[in-house]
């Protein structure tokens, strides 16, 4: 039953749904109105048997003589009855004879406690010759005897039978119209679910992210709508930076490896010609290959950093509370150790951030041979770290103001209307083509430093050149437990 239903369409789910759901509620309604009738109605004959004052002296009469034989018919217009009632006279020994009416009824224990004094009256039904009476039963004042009043109960059960025609009828067409008012409903209901099942399958046979669901109202539908237009326009922009960096990439790619080949052919070409190339030109062109391979394998190594998902912080497994003045400490060792003649100095206060360490190191790293790439030969690249307020300790955790990391140098700096692209994927300043680099170093920056929920950017100072400020919420201690933890 329940694989029948889930089979049917969802329209007719909920116009099924609501269909049974108002047949429920019409039936209990028409119960309680049928319940309700049937009382008021059977209330309304027992006032009728109270007010029924049938026997009169001659039915005292009959008792005191010790007859008990129903009235004779040439005197039964003498003897009130107006409501046509059975009645019956019952003694104390349980023996009844009629008084009006044919049909015998039953005698009853509390027939006969009434007959007996013990009672004011006895009411209930009784059942003679398949029908139902409505009995009362009073004391005969100054007898030995009661007398039971009924009536039959047909004159209510008629009525009842009329009500519940009635309410089957009521009930049946308010279930008509509310399946079809069901129907109405759940095809306005889900017509923008139509919509949007219609938007998914072009989506999914044309790959058209540009596609949009027009939005009414503020619903539930309304919502998912919106929903689903901002998912169809994020994935249109992911797919759209894809491409870009593809191409991008392309583009960066194809310098070192067309002057990768045209060394290469050289080499070749003197090999299979048997012309030796001077021993000068040919170290030069094999150190020009070295060059190429190194910048290549670092535009690759950059490509797949930035083609890793961007993760809220603290949501990677290697995420941690690391020492940011240790990090940077270790990357301007790297820097020197490569011998580029600038000289690097550092000034690091400490201070605790939460980052992904690798990820971070690489970072600075990348800032530090920014600066040392554009620094004039001979020249200097300041480093400094302060924390919150000048260094000053915030707290026993990773929860305080933001600490800065500078990086200065006095190069040629960055003119002012380039600022704005300089962390921008494979930009670089025109007066920076001709040297070694592929323009996504800054780039990794910017996306390491948005990850630890920071940010960073680049300006001229006063005396020329360029300053890289980073910006990291931390503490100037580490947590409680780090050193035992992390090994710090």
């Amino acid at each position: 039953m329940r694989r029948r239903f889930n089979a049917l369409p969802l329209r007719s789910r909920l116009a099924l749904l609501v269909a049974v759901a108002v047949a429920v509620a019409v039936a209990a309604c028409a119960m309680v109105a049928w319940l309700l009738v049937r009382a008021e109605l059977v209330n309304s004959l027992d006032d009728a048997l109270r007010d029924n004052r049938v026997p009169g002296q001659a039915v005292i009469r009959q008792v005191e003589s010790g007859e008990c034989r129903a009235v004779p018919e040439k005197q039964r217009e003498a003897v009130p009855n107006p409501f046509e009632s059975t009645v019956q006279i019952v003694d104390v020994n349980g023996t009844s004879c009629m008084a009006f009416g044919d049909q015998p009824l039953p005698v009853t224990a509390d027939d006969v406690r009434v007959a007996r004094g013990d009672g004011r009256e006895a009411l209930h039904t009784a059942h003679a010759d398949g029908e139902d009476y409505r009995v009362l039963t009073r004391p005969l004042e100054g007898t030995n005897a009661a007398v039971s009043v009924a009536r039959p109960m047909t004159e209510v059960e008629r009525s009842l039978d009329t009500l519940a025609l009635v309410l089957g009828l009521v009930a049946a067409a308010g279930v008509l119209g509310a399946a079809g008012a069901g129907v109405a409903l759940a095809r306005a209901g889900l017509r923008p679910v139509y919509r949007l099942t219609g938007a998914v399958e072009h989506i999914a046979r044309t790959e058209d992210l540009t596609v949009q669901i027009p939005v009414e109202g503020d619903d539930e539908i309304a919502r998912l709508s919106r929903s689903f237009n901002s998912m169809t326009a994020s994935l249109a922009s992911s797919r759209e930076l894809q491409q870009q960096l593809i191409a991008d990439a392309g583009h960066e790619l194809r310098t070192p490896l067309t002057s990768l080949r045209t060394n290469i052919d050289l080499l070749v070409r003197s090999e299979q010609t048997g012309r030796q190339l001077p021993p000068a030109d040919r170290t030069a062109l094999l150190t020009s290959v070295k060059a190429q391979l190194t910048e290549l394998g670092d535009l690759i190594g950059d490509l797949q950093e930035l083609s890793r998902p961007d993760a809220a912080p603290g949501s990677g497994a290697s995420v941690a509370v690391l020492a940011l003045h240790e990090t940077v400490e270790r990357a301007v060792e790297r820097v020197r150790l490569r011998d580029s003649g600038i000289t690097v100095t550092a000034r690091l206060a400490p201070w605790y951030v939460r980052a992904e360490p690798a990820a971070l190191e690489r970072a600075v790293v990348n800032l530090l041979d920014n600066a040392v790439k554009f620094s004039p030969a001979g020249g200097t690249v300041a480093v400094t770290l302060e924390g919150a307020e000048g260094g000053a300790a915030s707290g026993a955790g990773v929860a305080g103001g933001p600490g800065t990391l500078r990086v200065r140098d006095w190069g040629p700096g960055v003119a002012a209307d380039e600022l704005p692209h300089v962390f921008d994927r494979f930009w670089r300043s025109p007066s920076a083509r001709g040297l070694p680099g592929s323009g996504l170093g800054l780039s990794i920056v910017a996306r390491t430093v948005r990850q630890a929920g920071g940010e960073v950017r680049l300006d001229r100072p006063e005396g020329g050149g360029t300053e890289a400020l980073l910006r990291l919420p931390g503490a100037g201690q580490p947590p409680p437990g780090w050193g035992a933890e992390d090994g710090a």
